[in-house]
């Protein structure tokens, strides 16, 4: 193994060296602690940083303020409110008029159930991530809005058994839990 290579390991990868090109380590420290809980108070993100509270909610603001921080939002459950089946649905178009596709995304974006809509390189042109309360609004949903669609011409349903979000999305180790110190 070359040094190069030894050294790319040590620090996380490709994935976090990206990251720390673009942030440097107490702001990588910061995003990693509101990454494990948004709502993480200012002072204890700054106790776990091991900076002084202004620090912190300095760093914070410009994150925001630079775009690497965009936002925090509630996370819910689909089973316990009744959407119980998951599903990707991938989408090939008939046609490929950019003004179609994009009426098509808007539209498609909108519905209920719809969690994400990825546009792809590759034989199909969408993933479509889908909660349903069961196999048969998932149905419905499909052949309504998606095999139905003039613009498409083809979509195959993948059901997902078990999700799993993952936990370093930086490539900088997993956050420990929220009020933990470093």
């Amino acid at each position: 193994m070359t040094e190069g290579r030894s050294a790319d390991r040590r620090r996380g990868g490709p994935v976090a060296n990206a990251v720390r090109d673009h942030l440097d380590d107490v702001d990588a420290e910061v995003v990693r602690h509101l990454l494990a809980d948004a709502r993480t108070p200012n002072n204890a993100v700054a106790r776990a940083v091991g900076v002084a509270p202004s620090t912190a909610l300095a760093r914070t603001a410009a994150l925001r303020e630079r775009g690497v921080l965009v936002g925090a939002r509630a996370q819910v459950d689909p089973a316990r409110v009744g959407l119980g089946l998951r599903a990707l649905v991938s989408v090939r178009l008939g046609t490929h008029d950019a003004a179609d596709m994009q009426a098509f995304v808007a539209r498609l974006s909108s519905l209920p159930g719809v969690v994400d809509v990825f546009f792809l390189a590759g034989r199909d042109d969408y993933l479509v991530h889908l909660l349903a309360p069961s196999s048969d609004a998932l149905r419905e949903l499909v052949l309504e809005h998606l095999s139905s669609h003039p613009l498409v011409q083809h979509t195959e349903t993948s059901l997902v058994f078990e999700h799993r979000p993952g936990t370093d999305l930086l490539g900088l180790g997993a956050a420990p839990p929220p009020g933990t110190p470093r």
